[in-house]
């Protein structure tokens, strides 16, 4: 979606003077880029559905980059519960970066697609999440802020009418977005920078800074990329905090019946796809690759307590805090999963195998 680009910079809880400074000096200079809208709003993970922050951010219809102090994986999701949907865009700032910069066959923003079984519309615009604690200064977000900016005003049209000038085909596989239309190169009066032709374009609006407090939540956000609806959570979970839509879709409906600091449902969940963004452990907090792969960690090698072990501790513990009984391994325990296909070998099978042939 071509227009402006919106940036919305989310706080961070606390009153850090690092971190308050970044963000500060992030939103000074973006001030004097052009072509951009800049707001400011609480953490996105304590914002609620009435909000003023949510109510704005529902209200921005154009691309949209959030800079939050949390996993782009968990800022994605977050945004999704809040109402705040697009493409998945990429960027050039954090971890995989230099993966990302391959724009070869298809959009070069596209992240992660969709999951077909995902039938709720996406809006044609694309949603950029950056994690601040990826970010080295103001300077470099201001440096990616200008090539999204720049990159996504770019026109897209039809290749019917790339007649004169057309690129070779090698050229031309780089710009193709795979829908039949194509984005040519820039030209080279082309604005670049906030400039063009040597004159500076004037600057930006001053930042809309949304300030309402917002109490701290702990809640779980589900990524519907990883979901398969095994509904293990729902099962597992006797605080009520999940339920169905009318697509017979697990969902968060009771969000804050949630127990503070408890994890315990996506310690079972299968796919790692429950994010408790405000969890010390980045496997559960929404870190992407081999990190969030090993959520189970390496208790089957040392003994210690499995998964599953600590996500009943966990439960009994709140469960005996509300005033209930302990249920232990007698409710809720997964099963759904007892006749899944199995799934291709990875290295902690082969390394287990090896450590039985050894018969320690």
């Amino acid at each position: 979606m071509s227009g402006k680009l919106n940036v919305v910079i989310a706080q961070h809880q606390g009153k850090n003077p690092g971190k308050r400074q970044l963000e500060e000096d992030i939103a000074a200079a973006l001030i004097m880029e052009p072509g951009l809208s800049v707001s400011i709003v609480p953490h996105l993970y304590d914002l609620t559905e009435t909000h003023t922050g949510t109510l704005h951010l529902r209200s921005v219809s154009g691309d949209l980059l959030v800079l939050a102090w949390l996993y782009p994986r968990a800022a994605r999701w977050t945004l999704d519960r809040l109402g705040v949907r697009g493409k998945p865009g990429r960027t050039r700032i954090g971890a995989g970066a230099a993966e990302q910069n391959d724009t070869s066959g298809d959009d070069p923003h596209r992240g992660t697609p969709e999951k077909p079984t995902d039938a709720r519309p996406v809006p044609d615009r694309f949603v950029f999440c950056v994690d601040l604690r990826d970010v080295e200064g103001a300077q470099q977000v201001v440096e990616e802020v200008r090539r999204l900016r720049d990159e996504l005003s770019t026109p897209v049209v039809p290749l019917t009418t790339w007649i004169q000038g057309s690129p070779r085909p090698d050229q031309m596989r780089r710009f193709l977005n795979g829908d039949g239309t194509a984005t040519p190169p820039a030209k080279p009066d082309a604005p670049r920078n906030g400039k063009r032709n040597g004159n500076s374009a004037p600057a930006g609006p001053a930042p809309l800074v949304i300030d309402d407090p917002t109490p701290r939540r702990w809640y779980p956000v589900i990524d519907y990329d990883r979901c398969t609806n095994c509904m293990e959570c729902i099962d597992f979970c006797l605080f009520g905090v999940y339920g169905v839509d009318d697509q017979a879709r697990i969902m968060v409906e009771q969000q804050d019946n949630c127990k503070k600091g408890c994890p315990a449902c996506s310690r079972v969940c299968p796919e790692n796809a429950i994010i408790f963004p405000g969890h010390k452990s980045p496997a559960i907090a929404g870190a992407e690759g081999e990190v969030a792969g090993l959520k189970i960690d390496l208790s089957r090698l040392f003994g210690a307590p499995s998964a599953l072990e600590i996500a009943v501790q966990e439960r009994d513990r709140e469960l005996i805090a509300d005033g209930r009984e302990a249920v232990g391994m007698t409710k809720g325990i997964p099963k759904r999963q007892a006749n899944a296909a199995a799934r291709p070998r990875d290295e902690l099978d082969d390394l287990m195998d090896g450590l039985d042939a050894l018969d320690l």
